[in-house]
């Protein structure tokens, strides 16, 4: 018999334990988070978790701000602004996941929280939740992948090929026709061509960095699968029967960037009794090459003439096919904001530039901020458009976007093979070394080095990219000291001159019958690399609007006089007598990239200056002339060299360098250096120009002496009006923030809108 006071004990044990209390989730790993619902926008909509393989939805019990915020930073936002109750964005399927989620505030995802557990929930579809995040992407949410992107189906297709079957087709070392072939769990299979379509064939050719799909001969295909079936010797019919070999049925809509987001039926619906692909073949896709990537010989078909000028480019990426977007409005670059920015529209941008899908979707900035207008906000492409500027967005100053929430993208390029073709020998890091190349010797492939005569920073760039490397920090000229690979230090490249966009070395004008003065040995080309590189740009608003004349006493420029700051008549005055006419102004020079610009070559090279006292670390930084319109110069000034340091920086980042006390010299990435318009040296000496209409110019970095990702922003013009007493400077601009010949339009555009001729 119990007793009384142990049946009571008993009894209230038995209800604490039917209870259930609150309990923290287990799970393998933190759960995927989503938002969807009709027409939300990707900071908003039904929260959708997934767990065991399968999404599910959320409870609204107990839920609010504080859930809601654990969820919008999970999500890879900044924080919630409110959540919605009863389904407002519509009644999901399947389990609902997770009830009376109950959060601190600060726990880094939802399954931290205490609920219910796993599926034990009391609640139907009407009462999902739903979440609305501000639209400010966290600092370290930098990018939406394909691998993110993809559900538990996604990690087992991995990757997609096209095998050649035609002799014409294996015959080219780039494959754009053929069965495609799907890496499935670690295995190549094929797939059914039973329900297969165009819109497949364009996620494939998006996969493998092609923009587009063409027809092809089915009926073709069919004969020649049709003899290997009869044929006894193949081993194609014994495959073609078991399930193994195939992917069963793949379903596309033509907007996804990768095949594991369409719908994939790995094998028949009941199970391996039937087989996959009955009285079917391989599917058969045929892509369409980019312009970069075609062959020499290709022209362009008439359906592309129309993009002669494109709207978009990519800058500042380490490799091909990588970059901040922009794109040109009035006649003007400018940034896209990374609001709303996902894989889907990034899509539209490779394809648009003749690469495939994205494969990443860049925020904050990641590839460098830009320093002209924000054009577009939340950019909302659906797939199907040909352009950027096809689909829906909003204007940049419209949501208060900065230029470090400016988007870029990775898209998918096509595998050359340039990458074989070339490689590092003998350096202390895998980064750098002599560089050898593969070329065609009197008929066979050799390996050899390269001559370092005309070896620059643009030829080290090529390398670099070719390598899959990123940026070149130096273009080597002398290598004693690395040992190349034995056999291969044979000059069988000279004369390399690149423009640096090349794709591969071999594609770079070179001499015909290899000529190199230096002979073989220490004097072969090499490289180091980098995947970061600075990016210098000239505030091209702050020239035009602090520019002025100075008559200059001389006995006020001995100093600048020394430092060559002065045109050459200067020497021919009476000095301490008379005076210079100097065109003033400040600079700023902003480090956009994502390293820091360091001077080449070390403190033990700087040269001391008496005059100016300060080191004096790069020797010749900053060419500023005064050309003619037709570009004769007529007026020059330099900085020598430069004092390197971080003048100002934004909130957040603090200063690494400065002059003074022999310090550390550079510019920090985000900072800028100023020079102030009253500093000697900051001007051009027009004391022997006489009045007109000229062009005003500044060009930093002009020898490429340090590494830089985009050397094209390195150069600033105005057109400059001078009347012999004052000077005015206007429509100053870096060199590419306007589309080619825009000058010459804005001036026309000006004059109708001032009704002159």
């Amino acid at each position: 018999m119990w007793s009384l006071p142990a049946a009571l004990s008993l009894l209230m044990l038995l209800l604490l334990l039917l209870q259930a209390p609150p309990c923290r989730l287990q799970s393998l790993g933190t759960p995927k988070l989503r938002l969807v619902g009709p027409g939300s926008r990707p900071e908003e909509g039904r929260l959708e978790v997934l767990y065991q393989g399968q999404w599910g939805t959320v409870c609204d019990d107990d839920f609010a701000l504080q859930e809601a915020t654990v969820a919008c930073r999970q999500l890879g936002f900044e924080t919630a602004l409110t959540w919605a109750h009863s389904a407002k964005y519509g009644q999901g399927e399947g389990p609902i996941w997770l009830d009376n989620v109950r959060c601190m505030g600060t726990e880094s995802s939802l399954d931290q929280c205490m609920s219910n557990g796993w599926g034990v929930s009391d609640c139907s579809h009407s009462e999902d939740i739903g979440v609305v995040c501000h639209p400010q992407r966290q600092r370290g949410y930098l990018s939406e992948r394909v691998s993110n992107a993809l559900g538990p189906q996604g990690r087992r297709l991995e990757e997609v090929r096209l095998k050649p079957i035609l002799a014409s087709t294996k015959r080219h070392s780039l494959v754009t026709e053929g069965a495609v072939e799907v890496r499935y769990e670690g295995h190549w299979r094929q797939v059914c061509d039973q329900g297969w379509t165009r819109n497949n064939s364009k996620v494939v050719c998006g996969m493998l960095g092609f923009p587009s799909e063409a027809p092809v001969n089915s009926h073709y295909y069919r004969k020649v699968w049709n003899l290997k079936m009869k044929d006894p010797k193949s081993r194609l019919k014994s495959l073609t029967q078991k399930n193994s070999f195939w992917i069963h049925q793949v379903n596309c809509l033509g907007t996804e960037p990768h095949m594991a987001n369409c719908q994939v039926q790995v094998a028949p619906a009941r199970g391996k009794l039937r087989p996959a692909c009955p009285g079917g073949m391989h599917a058969v896709v045929s892509c369409v090459a980019g312009p970069r990537f075609r062959p020499a010989k290709a022209k362009p078909g008439r359906k592309e003439s129309w993009a002669e000028e494109p709207k978009v480019r990519l800058r500042s990426g380490a490799q091909v096919g990588e970059g901040r977007v922009e794109v040109l409005r009035n006649h003007q670059w400018g940034t896209v904001c990374d609001h709303g920015w996902n894989l889907i529209s990034a899509s539209i941008v490779c394809r648009q530039l003749g690469f495939g899908s994205a494969r990443e979707a860049l925020f904050g900035a990641q590839l460098g901020q830009g320093l002209g207008p924000i054009h577009l906000s939340e950019v909302r492409c659906r797939g199907y458009e040909r352009t950027l500027s096809d689909c829906p967005s909003l204007e940049g100053s419209q949501n208060g976007c900065q230029h470090e929430n400016d988007a870029a993208v990775r898209c998918n390029i096509p595998n050359m093979g340039f990458q074989n073709q070339v490689r590092l020998a003998g350096g202390r890091s895998p980064e750098e070394g002599v560089v050898e190349v593969q070329v065609e010797v009197n008929g066979v492939q050799r390996w050899g080095a390269v001559c370092s005569d005309h070896w620059g920073l643009s030829e080290a760039m090529v390398a670099c990219r070719q390598l899959g490397l990123g940026f070149a920090s130096h273009a080597i000229k002398d290598t004693w000291y690395w040992q190349g690979t034995p056999g291969a230090g044979e000059v069988v490249m000279s004369g390399v001159r690149c423009s640096g966009t090349e794709l591969a070395l071999q594609q770079c004008s070179r001499h015909g019958p290899v000529h190199c003065s230096h002979g073989t040995g220490r004097f072969s080309a090499g490289v180091s690399c980098t995947d970061s590189a600075p990016d210098l740009v000239m505030n091209a608003q702050l020239v035009q609007e602090t520019a002025y004349l100075e008559d200059r006493p001389l006995s006020q420029l001995y100093c600048a006089h020394e430092e060559n700051c002065l045109s050459q008549s200067a020497d021919l005055m009476d000095w301490p007598y008379g005076h210079r006419r100097l065109l003033r102004f400040s600079s700023q020079i902003y480090n956009l990239g994502r390293a820091d610009f360091r001077p080449k070559t070390g403190r033990h090279s700087w040269i001391w200056h008496q005059c100016h006292r300060h080191y004096h670390s790069i020797e010749v930084f900053t060419h500023y002339d005064l050309l003619t319109l037709n570009g004769s110069k007529v007026a020059e000034g330099h900085k020598a060299s430069f004092c390197l340091e971080d003048t100002n920086c934004p909130t957040g980042l603090q200063k690494r360098y400065a002059c003074a006390n022999f310090g550390e010299q550079g510019v920090t990435v985000g900072c800028w250096d100023t020079y102030r318009h009253d500093i000697d040296c900051q001007w051009v000496d027009i004391t022997d120009v006489g009045p007109g209409n000229y062009i005003f110019q500044v060009v930093v970095n002009p020898k490429y002496e340090v590494a830089e990702s985009d050397f094209s922003n390195n150069m600033m013009r105005c057109r400059c009006k001078y009347d012999g007493h004052r000077v005015w400077l206007h429509n100053c601009h870096t060199g590419d923030s306007y589309r080619a010949n825009a000058e010459l339009s804005l001036e026309q555009e000006q004059r109708l809108r001032n009704n002159l001729i």
